[in-house]
Order: structure tokens, then sequence, then C-alpha cells
């Protein structure tokens, strides 16, 4: 399920990549061919890109594509153990506070609006809380496994 749900999340931030790119080149087009910039573009662009950013961190975790130090993991072998230990707990701590204080920003700026989109400001910070929780799914097993990504796993067990 969690490879699933990573695979989604690298395929949400593939489209929003590809509708941020075509909603910057609507502004691009309508600045330069039609004098008029639509107003929407620069907030709409911004949010999305929040969104898919956010997710793609989250399945960053799970999938182990996040820059480590994979000399010194290769050199150490199985006694690097500890230190992806360590480096998974520091990444589901960091998990859990964008969970709690993503949270908290959302209920803080839910009644606040952007003026361009009529949406409320808190439909921006929503990835926050809910890729931190995502973090800290992805990063628990790792903790207890002492192995960095499910590539690794998997791996451990052809050999």
């Amino acid at each position: 399920m969690a490879a699933s749900l990573s695979r989604l999340l690298i395929a949400f931030g593939a489209i929003g990549l590809l509708a941020m790119t075509a909603i910057i080149g609507w502004q691009v087009f309508g600045r330069f061919v039609l004098n008029s910039s639509p107003s929407w573009t620069e907030q709409a662009s911004l949010i999305l890109m929040i969104w898919y950013v956010m997710f793609a961190a989250a399945a960053g975790v799970y999938e182990g594509f996040h820059i480590r130090i994979a000399l010194l993991e290769e050199k150490l072998g199985p006694s690097a153990r500890p230190l992806l230990r360590f480096t998974a707990l520091v990444v589901a701590v960091i998990g859990l506070v964008l969970l709690v204080y993503g949270t908290q920003l959302c209920w803080a700026v839910r009644g606040n609006s952007v003026p361009s989109l009529g949406v409320s400001r808190a439909v921006a910070y929503v990835p926050l809380p809910v890729s931190g929780l995502l973090m800290v799914m992805f990063a628990l097993p790792q903790v207890i496994s002492g192995r960095h990504s499910a590539e690794d796993a998997a791996g451990e067990g052809e050999g």
C-alpha cells in the first residue's frame, strides 16, 4: 500500500509540474501576446507548487531519493544501520513538526482568502500537515528496520 501511495504522490507531482508549466505559459502568453496578464496565474501556480513539492517530498522519504550520504552508507555496509535509523528518525520528527505546525497554520489562516482565486489561504497550506503525516508513516519503518528506502529493503533480500 505504501508503494502505491508513493507512486500516486509522484504522479501527482508530475501532473502538478505540467499544470504549473501550462499556467505560467498562459501567463506569459497573456502578458506578451494579449498585453493582459491574467491576475490568477501567479497565485495559482505558487499554490500548485506547494502542493506538488510537498507531496513529492513525502514520496521521496519512501522512495529514498532524497540527498543522503550514499558513499558513507556503501563504505560502512551493515554497520551504517544506526546512522540510517538516526536519519530516518530525524525525518520522522520533521514530519511530525510539519503535521502539528502545518495544522495550526491551516487553522490560523482559514478565514483569510487568496484575492485572485477566491479560496481560503488554508488551501495553500493543507499539504504541510498531510505530507508531514506521510513522512512520519514512511520514515517509521526505516527507523525500525535501519533501511533507508523500500528499494534498499527489497535489494537486501535478493543477495
